[in-house]
C-alpha cells in the first residue's frame, strides 16, 4: 500500500490532509527545500545523504526549521510502517516561515521501460540557470518550462545551457558525457549536487574513468563528438541519451549501462 498516510511536522496523518494554505506568503514564493529518494524493500535508499542535502539547501536560503535530521529519519521510517510500504517514491517537503511545515508523502515508484536504457532517450536544451544550483528549492519554473518544452517535442529530458554554451545539468537530472576514458560533468559549483551524482562518479572512478569537472560544450554535443552521452537522478540511476536536438549522439551504451548498474547496486548496502 502506497500513499494511504503522510507525516506532518512529525505527526502521522491521511495524505489527504497534506494541505498547506494558498494565503500563507512563503507557499506563494515557494520557499520551501524537499528531497525524493526511493523505498527499495522497505528501506529509504541513502537516507543519510538525503537528509544532509536537505539540511544544506534549508541552510543556502535561509530557511529555519527546528527538526532534527535524526527526528526526521525516524518520521520516515514510521510512515513506511505505517502504511507496510516496500517499494515507493518518497518526498520531504519543508516550507518556511515563523511555523514551519514539514511533510512527507510517499507515491507510486517512477521505473522507465527497458528500452529507454537499451536505446537511450532523446533530449532538447533550454537557455537558462538554475537559481542557488546547490540547494534543492521549490523555484522550479524554469525547470517546469523547460521540461514542458521537451515533452512537447517529443523529448525525455531538457538539458539547461548558460551563457557559454555549455551543458550544465538536466531539469531533473545531472548530465555527463564521456570521451577516451574520461568522464565529464559541471563543475560542482554550478549544479545541484545529485546523491546519484555522486555514485555515478563514484562508479565511474572504479571503471577507471579519470573525472573532468568540465561542462560538456553544446557543439561538441551535437556534433558527435563525445562517445557516450547520460543522465542520472535518484528514479533513473545512469540513462544514455540518444538525441540531443534532434541530432544522434550515441549508439552504444556500455559504460553507462555499468554505471547504472553498479548505483542499482549500491542502493541497498547503506
Amino acid at each position: 500500500m502506497v500513499g494511504e498516510h503522510a507525516v506532518y511536522n512529525g505527526k502521522i496523518i491521511l495524505q489527504s490532509e497534506a494541505v498547506v494554505p494558498v494565503t500563507q506568503r512563503e507557499i506563494q514564493s515557494g520557499f520551501y527545500v524537499y528531497e525524493s529518494l526511493r523505498v527499495i524493500q522497505a528501506h529509504p535508499v541513502h537516507l543519510e545523504d538525503h537528509l544532509l542535502r536537505l539540511e544544506n539547501s534549508a541552510n543556502l536560503i535561509h530557511l529555519d526549521y527546528p527538526f532534527s535530521r535524526e527526528e526526521i529519519g525516524t518520521w520516515v521510517h514510521a510512515l513506511i510502517e505505517v502504511d507496510l510500504v516496500e517499494k515507493a517514491s518518497l518526498r520531504i517537503q519543508i516550507y518556511g516561515g515563523k511555523q514551519p511545515q514539514l511533510f512527507i508523502t510517499t507515491s507510486e515508484i517512477l521505473t522507465y521501460p527497458e528500452s529507454f536504457y537499451s536505446e537511450g532517450v532523446k533530449s532538447l536544451t533550454y537557455e537558462g540557470e538554475r537559481l542557488l544550483p546547490g540547494a534543492k528549492t521549490g523555484n522550479l519554473l524554469l525547470n517546469y518550462l523547460a521540461l514542458e518544452e521537451a515533452r512537447r517535442n517529443g523529448c525525455f529530458e531538457a538539458l539547461l545551457v548558460d551563457e557559454e554554451q555549455k551543458i550544465l545539468e538536466g531539469t531533473r537530472s545531472n548530465f555527463f558525457a564521456i570521451k577516451d576514458g574520461q568522464l565529464f560533468t559541471a563543475q560542482d559549483e554550478k549544479v545541484l549536487l545529485g546523491i546519484t551524482r555522486d555514485r555515478v562518479i563514484k562508479a565511474a572512478k572504479l571503471l577507471g574513468l579519470q573525472i573532468r569537472y568540465e561542462a560538456p560544450s553544446l557543439n561538441k554535443v551535437v556534433g558527435g563528438f563525445y562517445d557516450e552521452l547520460f543522465i542520472s537522478a535518484t528514479s533513473m540511476a545512469a540513462m544514455p541519451l540518444s538525441h540531443v536536438n534532434g541530432n544522434t549522439v550515441g549508439k552504444a551504451y556500455t559504460v553507462t549501462l555499468e554505471i547504472s548498474s553498479l548505483v542499482r547496486q549500491w542502493e541497498l548496502e547503506d
